[in-house]
Order: structure tokens, then sequence, then C-alpha cells
């Protein structure tokens, strides 16, 4: 992300974005710069680099103006009122409204808008500031001397966990920096008012995307633009129905003028006009286009933008977890539970003691690994009570993970008291409103059915899980976590949710 504006950029060639014999093929003519703009430069190397057709860029600088005032206007009329809004545009202190806008992009990537806005009611609540924070994110408050970041740039180099994309979003909403964000909503935009066919999550086509949101975002009010752009992908330009008839900026939709054309040609009992489709069989070049083996579906219409990537099946993995209790805790029975690491898969939630291991159930070298771990978290444990006692799956977007599900109770010892950095003893009270994954929940499902006193079955608790009502994502979890003062840890961080 640069800093400079991006400018217009113009071509030799002025053909007509309505004429339907402009076709997509790569072009050797050199664009030209409409100002000496270094980030517009920059821009322009790539794409001449990458053979990368001129129809899925804008011609001039006319255009991308248009595209700039016809959105801003549909926003000025349209925009949502959310609570994060209000404050930015209302605060006049540049670090309470740059906060104000990191906490909301923050839980916007752990769960929908209409879901947010509770939570986030809540957290300003709680936290209005930077400074109210620091005394549950002490490191991040201290290294940034209170203040944050101006710049997308800083931001992503100086807030752990802060990406481009919340970068951007936090520099261009709270500091008018003239920097683009791509998220879904803007990447479906993107794709089809340039007819972008090639797989979006690819990094060619990744900051291809990039280079066009720099392109277009409004030097004099990027953070409304970069806000219209994505309430129109969420409002209008929808996954499966859009509304194409209240787009602003129709008019520029490559997409829409195919579609246009194909009813024109029907109504006419014309031959369908060469366009983007033919680019990728005719040259092999163009690395914006569709592939010549997913042709043009014209009951789709513009919805066949963005294309899906073929999706992989879940990688199929295995892990041995342990319910670890000790019933003459003080206070009433403990159980043991360990924070996941605050990237990757689950960040920062907690779990039970757990080792990947492979798929040979409860065999000796796993129940090893999973001893070590545990002894790592609770000292010296005695082995034989380890049991095996069943096993239960959960998939994730990527992973189809089973659990190898273990208990050890400590019956007759002295109960420990703490626990090491990283780990918690819970109450069965606190461990239900704690902030864990449904995979543990299960797991405890697990051994509750298998203890002594109770009448539960596993078969019996995995039909429970299927039929009862919808669990609460992933996200609205790790948002729950930071207001259960039962498992007040030592941080609540925003950077344990960032990107």
């Amino acid at each position: 992300m640069k800093k400079p504006r991006a400018a217009g950029r113009s071509h030799r060639k002025k053909a007509s974005s309505q004429d339907r014999g402009e076709q997509c093929g790569p072009s050797n003519s050199q664009a030209k710069l409409s100002a000496p703009d270094g980030l517009a430069r920059q821009q322009e190397k790539v794409v001449l680099q990458a053979s990368v057709s001129p129809y899925h860029l804008f011609k001039d600088t006319a255009e991308v103006k248009a595209f700039r005032e016809g959105l801003l206007r549909w926003y000025d009329r349209e925009k949502r009122d959310l609570p994060w809004r209000r404050l930015a545009e209302s605060e006049v202190d540049g670090d309470r409204r740059a906060y104000a806008v990191w906490v909301s992009e923050v839980m916007l990537q752990q769960t929908q808008v209409a879901t947010v806005i509770a939570y986030y009611s809540r957290w300003m609540q709680k936290w209005p500031t930077l400074q109210d924070l620091a005394g549950a994110s002490i490191e991040v408050v201290e290294e940034l001397g209170g203040h944050v970041p101006r710049t997308a740039e800083t931001l992503q180099q100086l807030l752990p966990g802060v990406g481009r994309y919340t970068a951007g979003a936090i520099a261009s909403i709270a500091f008018g920096q003239a920097v683009g964000v791509v998220d879904g909503n803007v990447v479906r935009v993107l794709c089809r008012v340039r007819a972008i066919g090639a797989d979006p999550s690819s990094p060619h086509v990744s900051q291809k995307l990039w280079s066009l949101a720099q392109l277009l975002v409004d030097p004099a009010r990027p953070g409304d633009f970069n806000q219209a752009a994505m309430d129109l992908g969420a409002t209008v330009c929808t996954p499966q129905r859009p509304l194409c008839n209240q787009c602003p900026v129709q008019s520029l939709c490559r997409a829409r003028q195919r579609v246009e054309g194909e009813q024109l040609s029907a109504s006419r009992s014309l031959p369908p006009s060469p366009d983007v489709e033919e680019c990728a069989p005719n040259t092999g070049q163009c690395q914006l286009c569709p592939p010549p083996t997913e042709p043009w579906d014209p009951t789709l219409g513009v919805v066949n933008f963005p294309r899906k990537a073929s999706r992989k099946p879940p990688r199929e993995e295995c892990s041995a977890a342990c319910v670890l209790e000790q019933p003459g805790a003080l206070g009433g029975a403990q159980l043991l539970l360990v924070q996941r690491p605050g990237s990757g898969l689950l960040a920062g939630l907690w779990e039970f003691p757990s080792v990947s291991v492979s798929t040979e159930p409860s065999g000796q070298c796993q129940r090893q690994a999973l001893l070590q771990e545990l002894q790592k978290w609770a000292g010296p444990l005695p082995a034989t009570h380890l049991q095996h006692l069943g096993e239960v799956g959960h998939t994730f977007s990527h992973i189809k993970l089973t659990y190898q599900v273990y208990g050890l109770t400590l019956e007759g010892q002295t109960p420990v008291a703490t626990a090491p950095p990283g780990a918690r003893w819970l109450t069965r009270e606190e461990f239900h409103s704690a902030a864990v994954s449904t995979a543990m929940k299960k797991v405890f499902r697990v051994y509750e059915g298998q203890q002594p006193g109770t009448r539960k079955s596993f078969k019996r608790s995995r039909v429970s899980v299927s039929s009862s009502r919808k669990k609460p994502s992933r996200g609205q979890q790790v948002l729950d976590g930071f207001f259960q003062p039962l498992v007040h840890t030592d941080a609540p961080k925003l950077s344990g949710t960032a990107q």
C-alpha cells in the first residue's frame, strides 16, 4: 500500500466503452499516465509486464472520475447508519477516531455487520479510548506511546496482527490517507465492473485488484469512497441477486455491458459479439480473463464474476485431546485449558491440552505424546490414569479434524492451585462461558458422557450436537470471550483477532 495517490490512466486507442467491437486481448501499446505519479507508474509497469488487456482497466481519467462521483453520490444517499461511522465522522481527536475504526474493522472480520453492532457498543462503553484499553493491552499501548499510527504503512509495521486491509481502512477513514482497500465486497465489485474472470484469490489477480482500488480511491474523500465500495458490494452488487438497476456505476460495468449486448443480439436475432471470453482461448496471454475451461454462462449474467476457484476437499488430520480434571480443587472441580497461539487456526481461543497425532487410534505413541504435553502444563501425572474415551470429528473450512478424546482425573492428589502462563484452571461453569471452540465443546461432551453417574452416551451426545439450535460462529465466540469476566486473562488484545 503506497502513500502517493494514483492518477487516472489513458490509452492511445480511444475506443468507446460501449463499443461491442472492443475485445479483450493484450495490447502492445504503452499506456500513458495523466500525471507523473509514482504509484501510477508502478501500476503501469506491472500491467505491461503481465500482458493484461486494457479491457480490464479504466481507459482514461474521465472514467475514473465518473466512477468516483457516481459511487460517492450514491453513498451520500444510501449509506448505512453504523455506530463506528458516526464516531469517525463526529470525533475530533484523531487517536480516538482511529481507535473507533480499528475496533470496528477487527470485529467485522469476525462476523456480520448486524451482529457486530451490539459487540461494538459494549466494547466502546467498556474501553472507549486506547488509554482505557491500556490496562488490558499494555504492551501495544506503551509501544505506540498512546497514539495510533497515521499511515497505512506504519499501521502495518507497528500494530501486531494488522494487515493490509485493516491498515488501509483505518488510514483512509480516520486520517484521510488516499489509500484503497480490498475486501470480499470490493473484490466482487471490481471483478464485475472490469470483467475480471481469473481466480481473485491468486496472488497475481489479488495484486491487480489492489492496484485498481488504489487507482480509483477518491483523494478528497478516501474514507467515504472505501466505505461506499464496501457498501455497494454488501447491499447492491451482492453475490447471488445483484440489484444492477440500482447500481450507481452500471454504465461502467463490463459484466453488465455483456449482458445487455447479449440481450440486444437476442432481440435482433444476431450472432453474439466477441467479448471477454474469447481473449484467453485466442491469445492465452491475458491473465485477468477466465480460463478457457470456464466459459461464460448466459443464465448467470453478471454473477459469472467473480469466478470461484475450485475448492480443494478439506485435508484430514487427527489430534489427541485430554480433559484433565481435578475434582478436589478449592471451590469445586476444575478443568485445565490452554490458550492457542495468537495467529492461525482458532487463534487465541482456549482448548484442552492436545497434540497432533497419526490416525492410529489410541496407540501407545499417541498416549505418550499426549502425556508429555499434559505434564508440560500440570507437572508429573499418573500415566495409568490416562483413559481413551472415544473420538469426535469437526470440520473447519479447510481441515477435517478427528479428535481422539482422553480423560484424566486427579483423584486423591493435592490440587494444583496455579497454572503456568498460557494455561488456566476453570470450573465447569467457567468453561461453558469461556472463549472455546465448538470442537472443544464436542470433546467435553464425550468426556461427560463417560463419567460415573452420568447416563449420556457418546452416540447420544453426537446427535444432540447436530439437532440443537445453531451455534454462534467462531467470530462471535472470540468476541464473546472479551466480555467474560470469569476467564479474564492478562489482556483481551485487539491483535489477537486482526488479520
